[in-house]
């Protein structure tokens, strides 16, 4: 993080931070937000234009795990930035503050993320036709191929899946995308590797990933939080060798 994206960052926060203020004194008010606080709250292009940027750095600081922040101090220090007037923090800092309240929000996530997985692996399990392996992966066979053939790290797989997050959300799907995917076995996660070795080409399966052999604690993308247990339902459509 630079210094240029960071006070970009802080300017387009304030905006956020005034713009959700004025909304919800519209919705205090008004029997229907959602219906009319639109038009009070966007009256010039500069108030649209202030409004998107403030949903935009909010949807980032939460995908983040930055929104647990005091808002008043947040908007004095962007205030005085703004306004030019002295603050009480150098520019080192602010980086260092930053960075390891981020590290400490991002640990905090994990954890988190981690029991909760725990907790769901451990009801799952207990399913009938659920299958838990000595390293937490766990399976349930939606349907047998009629080929005995497996695929090895080495090979090329065709597939069909279809990734949840343990709450249901969707994070990637070839099936909603109409389009199956094919990839090098030894090129994917932990889990992927060594559920489809298992499995025979026409198969499908459920299968459920403990974080460590999925994205560990680092995540991916905007959905997948660090520590986070992911379900995918696989069908193996093909092996190339």
């Amino acid at each position: 993080m630079n210094k240029l994206f960071l006070s970009l960052t802080l300017l387009l926060a304030v905006i956020s931070l005034q713009a959700q203020t004025k909304k919800t004194t519209t919705t205090h008010t008004t029997a229907k937000p959602t219906q009319t606080h639109a038009p009070q709250l966007l009256k010039t292009e500069k108030d649209s234009a202030s409004y998107a940027l403030g949903i935009s750095v909010g949807q980032s600081l939460v995908a983040q795990n930055l929104s647990n922040i005091n808002t008043e101090l947040f908007v004095k220090g962007l205030k005085e930035i703004t306004q030019k007037q002295k603050v009480a923090l150098t520019d080192a800092q602010v980086m260092n503050i930053i960075t390891a309240y981020a590290a400490k929000m991002q640990e905090l996530k994990t954890q988190e993320n981690i029991a909760a997985g725990k907790k769901f692996l451990e009801a799952n399990g207990k399913r009938p036709g659920v299958v838990t392996l000595p390293d937490g992966l766990q399976y349930e066979v939606l349907k047998t191929g009629t080929d005995t053939t497996k695929p090895t790290l080495n090979d090329k797989v065709t597939c069909h899946y279809h990734g949840t997050l343990i709450d249901g959300t969707v994070f990637d799907s070839s099936v909603d995308r109409g389009e199956p995917a094919t990839f090098p076995l030894n090129g994917v996660i932990k889990g992927w590797q060594e559920a489809l070795q298992l499995m025979t080409v026409g198969s499908k399966w459920k299968i459920y990933l403990p974080s460590d052999l999925a994205y560990g604690n680092r995540g991916a993308g905007d959905k997948i939080g660090p520590g986070a247990t992911l379900v995918f339902t696989v069908e193996l459509l093909g092996i190339q060798h």
